[in-house]
C-alpha cells in the first residue's frame, strides 16, 4: 500500500507569494495514498532536506512528491535526501509549481488550485512508480581524436597528460592544420610555425599518443565508454617503419609541376611529397592520381633511389578496428572557394587572392620566402586592397553568419604587408569591425593608427581589370554611400570560413546533430558547449563555428577535460530511463511483433532485433532488443510501435496515464 509524503515549499517568496502553499499542503493531506503532508519556506535547503528524511523514517513512507521549482534545478538534490534516508531515488517525483504555476499567474485562487493540480498528478504518477537502479557500463579509457589541427593537438596534449591513451586521426599526411599554413598569429604576430611545431613533435613523441594521419574514420558504433570504430588508413605508398625521411625521393621525382595544396596554389610539388618542412610525421606520400608510376607503369624513379627500400606501390588502403570511450571531433574548417565570388574576378585575375594565399606570400617558408610579390609577374605590389566579410553576413549568397576570425587577420595582413613594403598602401572594405578578444580592438587600432592602413566602410561591388591595374569599386557608407574606386596592385580577399567537405557525413556516421551550414551542434550552447547530444562525443575548435586559434584551444581543453572526467570512473552510472521492450516468461508470448519500425527511427541506432527459439534451437519469433547504453530515453520509439510493446521506464504508458486521469479528475 502506498504512503506518499508531499512537500511545498514556498520559495522564499517565489512560489508563496501567488499560491496558498499551507493549503496546497493540507488538501495534498486528504489524497488517497498520501500519508504525510508539510509545508516549509526552503526546502531545499538543509532543515528541509532534515524534514523530508526524518518524515520517511517516521512515516515508512514509500514515496515522495517535493511541489516546488523546476525539477532541472532541484530533483537531484532531493532524489539524494531520499535516497539518504533509505529510498529508491526514482520513487522521488518534483511538481514543477514555480515555473508553472506562480510565475505565469497572479496571485488568485485559481493559482492555489493549479498548483494542487499539479501535486495531485505527480501523486498518481509516484503510486505507480517502480523502484530504478541507475545503468551501470564499463568504460574504456583510450579516447579518438578526429582532426589533427591545433585544437585536436591540444586535445590529445591534454587527456594524455591525464595518463590515458589517444588516437589522433588525421585525414591529411601531416597533422597542423590551418595553423601551419599561417605566417604570424594575432595579437601578438608572434611566429606561426615557432608556437605550433614544438606542439606537433609533443605529441608525435609522447608515449600515450598515436598518430593516424593520412587516415579516415569509415564507421562507428557503440556507445559512451564503449565505442567501436573503423578506421581507413589511406595507402601512402610509403612504408613509414622504412622510410629515414631524408627527402632524396621528393627531390629526384620528375613530375614537378603539380599544384601544392599547402601553398594554396600558389607554388608546386611534386608527385610524390611532404605537406610542409616542419610536417609531422616527416614522411612523403605519393599522390597516385598525378604519379606516372600508377598512370602508366612507367617511371619508379624514387622506388629505385630509396635508400631504404622504403617505396611500395603494392600497398592497400588497411582498415583498423580500434575501441574507445570517448571521441572529440575537431576537424576544423575550410575557407569558402572564391569561385563563390565571379564579381570579384578570382581565377580570372591571378592577383586577386584569398587570406590564406596572402598567409603563404608572407610566411618565410612560403614560395616567395616571405616577400609579398604578384603572382602575375612577381612585383611588388605598391597599393593592395583588403576586402573583409568576402561572402561572410552576406544572406544573398547563403552565409548569413560571421566568420569572426576575418577582421583581425584583416588587420594582421595589413600590417604584415607596410611592415614588408615600407612604400605601399593598404587600403581595408569593411562592414564593421569586431574585435572582442583580449587586446584585439588594441591590435586593429594599432593598423591604422600607426601603421597607416586606410579603413573604408563599405562592400565591394564588383572588381575589374583596366591598363593592368585591378579597379576595385565599392562605397564608403562613412561618406553617405559616396562611390570609390581604387586602383590596385593586389586584392586579398577575406573569404568566409565554413565547414569542411565531409562535415555532414561525418555527422551521421557519429550520430551527432549539425547545422543549417553543416558545422557540428552542441548539446547546449551555455551549459553544454563542448558535448553533442550523443553521450561520449564532444567537440573542440572551429568544427562547430569559426573560432580563432586561442578560443580553439580553450575549447579544446574544455572537450580534454569532460574526457578526463568520463575517464576518472570504471565504470559510467547513468540514468535508467531508458525505452523497455515488453517481455513476457516465456518471451515467446510477448507483445512484440518484430516489425523493425522502433529500429528505422530510434535516432540513437540503441535497438536491434532478438531471435526467440525454442527448445530445439528453431526460431520461432524475432522481436525488439534495446541496448540501455545507447538509448537517451526520447520515446520516439515508444510513439511508433504500433503493438504499444515498448514503455519508458520512469514514465510508462499506465504512469503518464493516471495523470491524465488525476488532472481531469480534479473536480
Amino acid at each position: 500500500m502506498a504512503r506518499i509524503g508531499v512537500f511545498v515549499c514556498h520559495c522564499g517568496e517565489n512560489i508563496s507569494s501567488t499560491v496558498d502553499c499551507e493549503r496546497v499542503a493540507q488538501q495534498a493531506g486528504r489524497l488517497p495514498g498520501v500519508a504525510f503532508s508539510a509545508d516549509y519556506k526552503y526546502m531545499c535547503s538543509d532543515p528541509g532536506q532534515s524534514m523530508i528524511k526524518e518524515a520517511i523514517a517516521e512515516h515508512r513512507l514509500t514515496g515522495v512528491v517535493v511541489s516546488a521549482c523546476s525539477p532541472r534545478m532541484h530533483e537531484p538534490t532531493f532524489r539524494k535526501a531520499c535516497a539518504e534516508a533509505g529510498l529508491n531515488h526514482y520513487l522521488c517525483e518534483m511538481a514543477n509549481i514555480r515555473e508553472q504555476c506562480s510565475w505565469v499567474h497572479p496571485k488568485d485562487e485559481a493559482t492555489t488550485q493549479k498548483a494542487f493540480d499539479l501535486v495531485r498528478t505527480q501523486v498518481e504518477k509516484v503510486r505507480n512508480d517502480n523502484p530504478l537502479e541507475p545503468i551501470r557500463v564499463p568504460v574504456n579509457k583510450t579516447a579518438v581524436v578526429v582532426g589533427g589541427g591545433v585544437a585536436g593537438i591540444q586535445v590529445a596534449l591534454d587527456v594524455a597528460a591525464g595518463g590515458h591513451k589517444v588516437i589522433l586521426v588525421e585525414r591529411d599526411p601531416s597533422i597542423g592544420g590551418h595553423m601551419s599554413q599561417l605566417s604570424e598569429t594575432f595579437p601578438t604576430l608572434d611566429c606561426s610555425q615557432c608556437i605550433l611545431t614544438p606542439r606537433m613533435v609533443e605529441a608525435a613523441q609522447h608515449p600515450n599518443i598515436t598518430l593516424m594521419t593520412y587516415s579516415e574514420l569509415e564507421s562507428m558504433d557503440g556507445f559512451i565508454g564503449n565505442f567501436n570504430l573503423r578506421i581507413r588508413r589511406k595507402a601512402r605508398s610509403v612504408d613509414e617503419k622504412l622510410c629515414t625521411g631524408c627527402g632524396l625521393c621528393t627531390t629526384k621525382c620528375p613530375n614537378k609541376k603539380i599544384p601544392s595544396e599547402f601553398e594554396q596554389g600558389l607554388a608546386f610539388r611534386t608527385a610524390i611529397y611532404t605537406p610542409f618542412p616542419q610536417a609531422v610525421p616527416n614522411k612523403p606520400v605519393i599522390d597516385r592520381d598525378n604519379c606516372t608510376w600508377f598512370k602508366t607503369g612507367k617511371c619508379g624513379v624514387c622506388g629505385k633511389l630509396c635508400p631504404t627500400g622504403a617505396i611500395n606501390y603494392q600497398q592497400q588502403d588497411e582498415i583498423v578496428e580500434v575501441k574507445a570511450g570517448a571521441i572529440v571531433l575537431a576537424t576544423g574548417f575550410e575557407v569558402k572557394k572564391t569561385d563563390f565570388f565571379p564579381e570579384y574576378g578570382y581565377g580570372r585575375y591571378r592577383d586577386v587572392i584569398t587570406g590564406l594565399q596572402f598567409e603563404r606570400l608572407a610566411s618565410a617558408s612560403g614560395p616567395t620566402r616571405g616577400e609579398i610579390r604578384r603572382p602575375s609577374d612577381g612585383r611588388v605590389p605598391e597599393k593592395v586592397v583588403f576586402v573583409a566579410c568576402a561572402g561572410s553576413r552576406d544572406p544573398a549568397k547563403g552565409i548569413p553568419y560571421c566568420s569572426k576570425i576575418c577582421c583581425m587577420y584583416t588587420a594582421k595582413h595589413a600590417m604584415l604587408y607596410k611592415h614588408k613594403v615600407h612604400e605601399g598602401t593598404p587600403y581595408v572594405f569593411y562592414m564593421d569591425i569586431r574585435a572582442a578578444g583580449k587586446n584585439y580592438d588594441e591590435f586593429t587600432r594599432r593598423a591604422i593608427e600607426e601603421d597607416g592602413a586606410k579603413y573604408i566602410r563599405g562592400r565591394v561591388s564588383n572588381i575589374y581589370e583596366k591598363n593592368g591595374k585591378l579597379v576595385v569599386r565599392g562605397a564608403d557608407t562613412l561618406l553617405g554611400g559616396k562611390p570609390v574606386e581604387i586602383e590596385a596592385d593586389m586584392v586579398v580577399l577575406a573569404t568566409a570560413a565554413v565547414s569542411c567537405d565531409g562535415s555532414e557525413e561525418l555527422a551521421q556516421k557519429l550520430h551527432v546533430s549539425y547545422d543549417s551550414y553543416k558545422f557540428f551542434a552542441e548539446a547546449h550552447p551555455k551549459l553544454k558547449p563542448v558535448e553533442t547530444n550523443t553521450a561520449g562525443i564532444y567537440l573542440a575548435g572551429a568544427c562547430q563555428a569559426p573560432k580563432d586559434i586561442p578560443e580553439s584551444v580553450a575549447a579544446a581543453s574544455g572537450a580534454a577535460a569532460k574526457v578526463i572526467g568520463l575517464f576518472a570512473n570504471d565504470t559510467l552510472t547513468r540514468e535508467p530511463v531508458v525505452a523497455r521492450v515488453n517481455r513476457t516468461a516465456p518471451p515467446i508470448f510477448s507483445t512484440c511483433m518484430g516489425c523493425g519500425l522502433c529500429i528505422s527511427i530510434c535516432p540513437y541506432q540503441a535497438i536491434d532485433t532478438e531471435e526467440i527459439t525454442d527448445r530445439s534451437g528453431k526460431v520461432v519469433k524475432t522481436i525488439a532488443r534495446i541496448n540501455p547504453g545507447l538509448c537517451q530515453g526520447c520515446g520516439t520509439c515508444v510513439s511508433f510501435c504500433r503493438s504499444k510493446s515498448i514503455d519508458l521506464e520512469g514514465y510508462s504508458n499506465k504512469q503518464v496515464y493516471q495523470e491524465v486521469v488525476a488532472m481531469l479528475n480534479s473536480d
